[in-house]
């Protein structure tokens, strides 16, 4: 396992108002408030600007599968700077760990159905995915507003639905104490009844990006 991300569990449990979510079956944490409200409509605004149709890596054939728009983020943008400073105060994890950020925008109906963050062993994109950085390790996701109605992220191994409040991040490890992938982190970004639900995900891998 990559010694750089073995204490992030450590580090963010240190944090003041950060809850570990009562389960032994991943390690997954919840922050409130960890954006400011002006800081995720900066946010808002770049996913408005540069969404797509979003994509999944195995295509299992259910074109329904995943039906929001994503927004890959210029990390050149102030707004997602401050982010990645931000994520970094909190985990830890080297900056040449992680993803470029991405932004997603779920409209009424929209939904991602239930998966991993993880790319699956053995599975046809495996090897073109994870050659050369590895494979994906946390997953740190903030919802940046509030949403009318459904939209919640549901991780039924543990029995939790998390709903969006603006600025609150949710932090998984997708691997088990050995480094193998946890399937337990299968979650369903669960389809909105009323509004829109913006979100920001970063993925940090087990060697280098790029």
């Amino acid at each position: 396992m990559n010694q750089r991300c073995e204490s992030v569990a450590a580090r963010l449990l240190s944090l003041r108002g950060m809850q570990r979510v009562p389960t032994d079956r991943m390690e997954m944490f919840q922050l409130r408030d960890f954006l400011a409200p002006s800081l995720c409509e900066a946010l808002i605004r770049l996913i408005d600007s540069g969404r797509r149709p979003s994509t999944i890596a195995d295509d299992n054939g259910d074109r329904y599968f995943r039906t929001s728009e994503t927004c890959d983020l210029d990390a050149d943008e102030g707004a997602v700077a401050e982010l990645e400073e931000r994520l970094f105060a909190i985990a830890g994890i080297a900056h040449e760990l992680g993803e470029p950020v991405q932004g997603q925008r779920y409209d009424v109906g929209q939904e991602f159905k239930p998966h991993t963050d993880y790319f699956t062993p053995g599975g046809p994109d495996y090897d073109k995915y994870c050659a050369q950085a590895g494979q994906r390790t946390w997953t740190f996701m903030v919802y940046l507003n509030q949403v009318k109605s459904g939209g919640g992220t549901r991780f039924k191994a543990i029995n939790k639905i998390f709903q969006p409040e603006t600025g609150k991040i949710l932090c998984w490890n997708n691997r088990r104490p050995d480094g193998s992938v946890n399937p337990f982190t299968l979650h369903h970004g669960m389809r909105v009844r009323k509004g829109l639900k913006y979100v920001i995900t970063k993925w940090y891998r087990e060697k280098p990006w790029g």
